[in-house]
């Protein structure tokens, strides 16, 4: 099902994680609107990096398939606002996020995540910029990009 003209639902919902553990990661009605939330936002990033196909990690995520990858309790991936994304045909994942705080699209988080950007649409709209350093306790997280 197509959500928007460049990003499906299909996209947005697949898990490599979640077909190996036989996890069902099909989301609700109310989860596909907040998908839809999220590929318009994605659409102004794309158009923002040029018109570049953007290669989505991940995008929705249940409980289950949150927790089986460690993911952050309260992400916004549970919620079908956030997306894990690349565009390297653009240039790194700080380019990109210096792309999108030097814009004007609307977003509630973007986090420099090392080897892809991590975006969020959450209605709240904060424009929270985040850096993540990885160590071995886990993710640091800090204010502004790096």
């Amino acid at each position: 099902m197509r959500l928007t003209e460049h990003f499906a639902l299909e996209e947005l919902t697949f898990s490599s994680t979640a077909l190996r553990l036989g996890i069902d990661n099909t989301p609700g009605p109310e989860i596909v609107n907040h998908l839809l939330i999220a590929a318009t936002g994605m659409e102004h990033v794309r158009k923002l990096l040029g018109g570049i196909p953007i290669h989505v990690d991940s995008g929705y995520r249940c409980l289950e398939l949150n927790s089986a990858i460690h993911g952050a309790s309260h992400s916004a991936h549970m919620n079908g606002y956030a997306v894990d994304f690349i565009c390297p045909k653009f240039g790194t994942p700080l380019l990109i996020v210096q792309a999108i705080v030097s814009s004007d699209i609307k977003f509630d988080q973007c986090i420099q995540e090392g080897r892809w950007v991590h975006i969020s649409f959450d209605p709240k709209l904060r424009r929270e910029v985040l850096t993540a350093t990885f160590t071995k306790d886990g993710p640091i997280y800090t204010q502004g990009v790096e």
